[in-house]
């Protein structure tokens, strides 16, 4: 079942944000049971105070790892060989990243070649080579928990979301979409959209949330890019390109 999948989360703290790691754990749980959690940093240095304060309540191990050589980045080493040991030693489903650092792309590549998943979690600054070599990749700015501000709470998540016309002019997220729905089409020319997205993940990483959205129904939906029809009393989506009759 895929809610007793094992689920290893390695956190790079020197380029990772403490504010979105509750969402970060939330989104993994949708996904299997985060059993293994770490988080690697210098811990005598005063910028990860933040995440000092999270350890405890997320039941996260920290991993000292000091600065041997000024300008050499030791927590990248450690979280690799970590990484490595736990891939041969544990039997996991998949590893979550948490760092925007693309110097981990190598890893991602290689835990990919034993038949795991990787989930990436970084900030919109991190390079396309590691976004696009996770298995699926979300940008922690789409977790981070609503402020308040001169906006409702209600109103913040709404804006985060992608308009129509954004989500159709974006011609990757198009291509993308429609090949999955015409790849898993069946003879009528309807997609299970169960389906549709099992094939976007084995081809691409994506994710709704990147979008604003939490489900790919919601996204399809809005996008207007296909006709909808539920089926199974009305508890199962499929979905045809809307060029179509």
């Amino acid at each position: 079942m895929e809610k007793d999948r094992k689920i290893a989360l390695l956190i790079d703290c020197d380029n990772a944000s403490y504010q979105a790691v509750d969402g970060v754990l939330n989104e993994l749980a949708k996904y299997g049971v985060t059993n293994i959690r770490r988080a690697y940093g210098n811990w005598k240095t005063p910028h990860l105070k933040g995440w000092e304060e999270q350890l405890h309540p997320f039941a996260i191990l920290p991993i000292q790892q000091f600065a041997y050589t000024q300008g050499k980045n030791a927590t990248d080493a450690a979280m690799i060989i970590d990484a490595m040991d736990l891939l041969y030693t544990q039997q996991l489903d998949a590893f979550a990243l948490m760092t925007s650092d693309s110097d981990f792309t190598p890893l991602v590549m290689r835990i990919l070649t034993n038949g795991l998943t990787v989930y990436g979690f970084g900030e919109k600054k991190t390079p396309l080579p590691f976004v696009n070599a996770c298995s699926q990749f979300i940008y922690t700015e789409n977790l981070l928990p609503s402020t308040e501000s001169e906006e409702s709470a209600e109103d913040l998540p709404h804006d985060r979301k992608k308009s129509r016309n954004e989500l159709r002019g974006d011609a990757a997220l198009v291509k993308l979409l429609r090949n999955a729905a015409e790849q898993t089409a069946g003879e009528d020319g309807w997609s299970h959209l169960g389906r549709v997205g099992q094939y976007i993940s084995n081809t691409a990483s994506f994710s709704p949330i990147n979008y604003g959205y939490r489900k790919l129904s919601e996204l399809i939906r809005v996008s207007e890019l296909f006709h909808v029809e539920m089926r199974n009393n009305n508890k199962v989506m499929y979905i045809k390109d809307s060029r179509k009759g």
